[in-house]
């Protein structure tokens, strides 16, 4: 269990401002994470990697030379958010382009995926490899499905070291594909892992037992097993990862680079006991070992267990592997120390607000209220969304969630004071919450509330059926961002049943508190039956029929918070005055 905390919800910041305390010597803060503070040359392809906090030293211990030019940490298990991506990117860039590398996870895919576009939209080259080296997360044929656990560690070295070679972006990007298409990892697990202020681990294994083929975000394994000995591990790990060598390698005479992981609170004498069985192993079937690790290079926070890697070689990947690192948390060779960098100078651009009309600005203090609605609503069952996410999901819904709101509450309250239209303050609340949140939820979220803001504008009051118009982009926004369908076990599952009895109930002739109570009725009975859904995106995809009697996180969220806010307009259907900010026409539709 973790022990040492402030606000939990402040742990992640926290965590990074001691690690850059520590180690300035290779890395400075910027906005959104950390880049090398040694300097960088002009016209150098920068590696720029990422993801959740809780996963030390992944992901900014690998930020030095030799090594990653940039890191976005997000928060504890939580993808970094568009903006963070995108801030870490433009602090690292020296002109020649940006590589992105990062495990394969949808939130992370989401936010990495919007800051490259972001990038090549102004001009700066970019390109990305996602890390699949879990082989027990999806079958050889889907293993551009796969997730990334501790193989992070030979694309990210594969990539950084041909960028320091001078290959373009072009080259670097094809080192690091060659790097994960012969990387292939397997983990196992003897316990859960806890959250900085949670109450019990995200998954428990029972006494005497073992999880195996587990992620990194506190996902429970999908199988289960007796313990066994240290040499009954390795002869596990080894068999299951030579089953699936990668294509064209015989492992014969073949060079590997084995990475025996540590998830968090293994022994590294343990460790050793298991490796030392592993390198006889690999020596039996005719291997070559290159270069063992034994250690931790990927955790899960405190999780007791272990992955290992089997990193196979051909000639370049040998001689790039080569490179010297001197990175806080990762060290091979010997490095010439490169001058520190003069960190530039990072100042807030000029954000006027332009004050709403009177009836706009009237509109946005109900959105302000929305707003708080919505925070009280989250922190009410914030414990209810981490633990529903720990068997559905990755344990971390609750937690950003209230990160989201909180930062959107704080947002859109700045925004009314200084004046602003309905339309504006809740953009504000929108961007807070996707950058504060990361993760899925909050890019989700984020694009929801921007398309509601859009149809509320910063003049007049909009009708009943502009908002639906808003929620009705929203929900599509969802699907093409996030590719989700409904029955896939995700948030739209509650969303689109939601959008389309709100837009027919209105169209019917409802008052809006009315149609907004059905549909915040219908979003939750379609979340409750998402828990017998087998998932088919997301993390939770990998967790397969151990989801299934649980209902779908992001659907339940959505699900409360919307019957709150249907509260909150029975409510104000009871004052005149609110009727009129809320509607222009006379029957509040």
């Amino acid at each position: 269990m973790t022990r040492l905390w402030n606000d939990p919800a402040d742990f992640a910041d926290e965590m990074i401002e001691g690690f850059v305390a520590a180690n300035a010597r290779s890395v400075r803060r910027v906005p959104g994470g950390v880049v090398r503070s040694t300097v960088v040359p002009e016209g150098q392809v920068v590696v720029v990697v990422g993801g959740g906090s809780g996963h030390y030293p992944a992901f900014g211990g690998l930020v030095g030379q030799g090594l990653a030019h940039g890191a976005a940490m997000g928060n504890l298990f939580a993808s970094p958010s568009t903006q963070q991506v995108y801030a870490v990117a433009k602090a690292a860039d020296r002109g020649a382009g940006v590589f992105f590398s990062y495990g394969n996870y949808a939130g992370d895919v989401l936010n990495f995926d919007a800051a490259q576009e972001r990038l090549r939209a102004e001009g700066i080259p970019a390109q990305t490899v996602t890390v699949t080296d879990d082989i027990f997360s999806a079958a050889p044929a889907e293993k551009h499905k796969r997730r990334g656990i501790a193989g992070d560690l030979t694309v990210f070295r594969a990539a950084a070291a041909a960028a320091e070679a001078g290959y373009d972006l072009d080259e670097v990007t094809r080192v690091a594909a060659l790097a994960n298409e012969r990387t292939r990892s397997f983990g196992v697990a003897f316990t859960g892992c806890t959250l900085p202020g949670a109450p019990a681990p995200l998954f428990t294994v029972p006494e005497g037992r073992m999880a195996i083929g587990l992620g990194i975000h506190g996902e429970p394994g999908v199988d289960e097993t007796g313990i066994p000995t240290a040499d009954e591990l390795a002869a596990l790990l080894v068999g299951r990862l030579l089953a699936e060598v990668p294509e064209g390698v015989a492992v014969a005479g073949a060079r590997v680079v084995p990475i025996l992981n540590g998830l968090g609170s293994l022994k590294y004498e343990e460790m050793f006991v298991v490796y030392r069985r592993i390198a006889e192993l690999l020596t039996e079937a005719g291997a070559v070992i290159v270069d063992p690790h034994v250690g931790e290079y990927c955790t899960s926070f405190d999780m007791a267990g272990t992955s290992l890697t089997l990193f196979w070689l051909d000639e370049e990947l040998e001689r790039l592997w080569d490179t010297p690192v001197d990175a806080p948390a990762y060290r091979r060779g010997s490095v010439v120390a490169a001058a520190q960098a003069e960190a530039a100078e990072i100042t807030a651009a000029e954000d006027l607000i332009v004050p709403g009309d009177a009836a706009s600005q009237s509109l946005a203090q109900h959105v302000r209220e929305a707003l708080r609605v919505v925070v009280r609503t989250i922190d009410d069952n914030v414990d209810k969304l981490g633990r529903i996410d720990s068997i559905a999901g990755d344990g971390d819904h609750g937690i950003g969630m209230q990160r989201g709101s909180h930062a959107a509450l704080a947002a859109g309250t700045a925004a009314v004071e200084a004046g602003a239209g309905a339309q504006t303050a809740l953009q504000r609340a929108a961007d807070a919450w996707a950058d504060r949140a990361g993760g899925t939820s909050g890019a989700l979220w984020g694009v929801i509330l921007n398309a509601v803001a859009s149809h509320l504008g910063d003049v007049g009051s909009p009708d009943a059926a502009a908002l639906a118009a808003g929620v009705a982009d929203g929900v599509r926004g969802v699907q093409t961002y996030g590719k989700a369908e409904v029955g896939d076990k995700t948030m739209v599952d509650a969303l689109v049943p939601f959008t389309t009895t709100l837009t027919s109930a209105l169209d019917d002739g409802s008052r809006l508190v009315d149609a907004w109570t059905s549909a915040a009725a219908a979003a939750t009975r379609a979340a409750q039956a998402s828990a017998d859904l087998l998932p088919r995106m997301g993390r939770a995809r990998t967790h397969g029929e151990h989801a299934i009697g649980t209902p779908d996180p992001g659907a339940f969220s959505f699900a409360v918070i919307t019957t709150a806010l249907g509260d909150l307009l029975a409510d104000a259907s009871t004052s005149s005055a609110t009727q009129g900010a809320v509607s222009a026409t006379p029957d509040n539709r």
